[in-house]
């Protein structure tokens, strides 16, 4: 049986390894923190921060995991619809949209589950360690070297290929460099991001409400104000998460919290802070950049080599993207497999496959985060237009359900951006926003 070894226990990982599984080959996952363990790991130092599973992404992770959300449900985390998930734009809340769902639960219940259900599998095993490098030869990755736990040691681990799944921080490029193979290029955006997240005990004080999300504010309106999301969570718990960017990034003093979510635009945030009790402490993360490594830009690769989750691209938290990239990664390199692709061979048909997911979210976010008066680009191709044609679709998104289910299923990676491009898109926010300028007051 062909042997796969995927580095890194996170969710990209654990994708990766189900993926992989379901096209019959054995799976060996190396992961400094092992799989077995329950509650939050070292190896993720934003762990405890409020984390988004969009709606694409829990598709995606039923069709890996299946009953997953049941499962969780069953656990205690919550699954919110239509008018239960409120979202704000300059303080005016979106019209809701019937069908939209949103599951609240923290990152560690989440892994938990799927780490339970990998473990299970007669056809994965675990390594306990750290990858430090690859064995490349004939033009194919045969093996992992692996640093044991708490020792110096290193064994080879040898394989038919490897999916590197170690996030953004990942060595892989320098690893390839220094076996003579080419770097991927790579894209920055320094966005100077700061959030901040706290838990509060959760009763009746929003009945009917699970979810509340108040969006980055407009180009050229409010840049400075906060973003910020809430969900309710297993425990009877809110989680309440704060983000802000340069001089603005929250701290970790729970008075300046509070402060600030009362002095949000959408109402839960002020609710929560004057009614519930906060459960322990304000846990705070910082991101300097977004980062993209495209490498589907290379001509030259070793076979069996492939990379999904934030080793690819690992974008700004504020969006969400990240969990579901993963689960949409997964799903390409079993779409690449099922195609009869040889395993020995360089993957650049599965990286193309993967762009696609990339670049998609690369200009949802990036294309927001270019509004913030402190990041200096790289500004694409038509730029203010684009940005100000995006300011036209958040403000028609407010009234009209139609426009809004559409902005929606991009934002919730349903549907490529190219679906907010189309002339009847823009007919229906013409007409929204003729109606509004109707209205008095507005």
């Amino acid at each position: 049986m062909p042997h796969v070894v995927v580095l890194g226990g996170s969710i990209a990982g654990l994708a990766a390894t189900r993926a992989l599984r379901g096209q019959g080959l054995a799976v060996t996952v190396v992961e400094p923190d092992g799989l077995a363990t329950t509650g939050a790991r070292g190896g993720v130092p934003q762990g405890g921060q409020l984390h988004a599973l969009l709606d694409m992404g829990r598709t995606q992770a039923e069709r890996w995991f299946p009953g997953l959300s049941k499962d969780l449900v069953a656990d205690g985390a919550v699954l919110g619809s239509g008018d239960e998930i409120r979202l704000y734009e300059n303080g005016t809340r979106k019209v809701s949209v019937p069908g939209n769902e949103l599951i609240g639960v923290s990152r560690t219940l989440l892994e938990d589950h799927i780490r339970r259900r990998t473990v299970l599998d007669d056809g994965v095993s675990v390594r306990v360690g750290r990858a430090c490098g690859l064995d490349i030869r004939g033009g194919r990755v045969t093996g992992v070297r692996v640093r044991t736990a708490g020792s110096a040691e290193v064994a080879v681990v040898p394989c038919d290929a490897v999916v590197d799944a170690t996030g953004r921080s990942s060595r892989l490029p320098s690893w390839l460099a220094a076996e003579g193979w080419p770097e991927p290029p790579a894209d920055r955006m320094r966005i100077d991001l700061g959030y901040a997240t706290a838990r509060f005990r959760r009763g009746g004080e929003l009945p009917g409400v699970t979810v509340a999300h108040q969006l980055p504010a407009a180009a050229g309106a409010a840049e400075q104000s906060d973003t910020g999301a809430m969900a309710a969570v297993e425990g009877d718990q809110w989680m309440a998460v704060i983000v802000a960017y340069a001089e603005r990034r929250p701290s970790r003093d729970p008075a300046e919290f509070l402060r600030r979510m009362r002095e949000m635009e959408a109402g839960p945030f002020g609710v929560v802070a004057d009614r519930c009790a906060m459960i322990g402490e304000v846990e705070t993360y910082g991101m300097a950049h977004s980062l993209r490594r495209n490498w589907w830009a290379l001509d030259r690769l070793p076979g069996g080599l492939f990379v999904a989750g934030d080793a690819v691209a690992s974008f700004n938290p504020v969006y969400g993207q990240g969990m579901t990239s993963a689960f949409l990664h997964a799903s390409c390199l079993a779409a690449h497999l099922r195609k009869g692709a040889d395993l020995h061979a360089p993957a650049h048909a599965y990286f193309r496959h993967v762009r696609v997911v990339v670049d998609a979210a690369w200009e949802v976010s990036t294309l927001s985060d270019l509004a913030q008066p402190h990041v200096t680009g790289p500004y694409p191709r038509g730029y203010r237009m684009a940005r100000r044609m995006a300011d036209w679709m958040a403000r028609a998104s407010t009234t009209d359900a139609w426009v809004n289910e559409r902005f929606l299923d991009v934002v919730n990676m349903r549907r490529r951006p190219a679906a907010l491009r189309t002339p009847e898109f823009w007919w229906r926010v013409a007409a929204a926003l003729r109606a509004q300028a109707a209205q008095p007051g507005r």
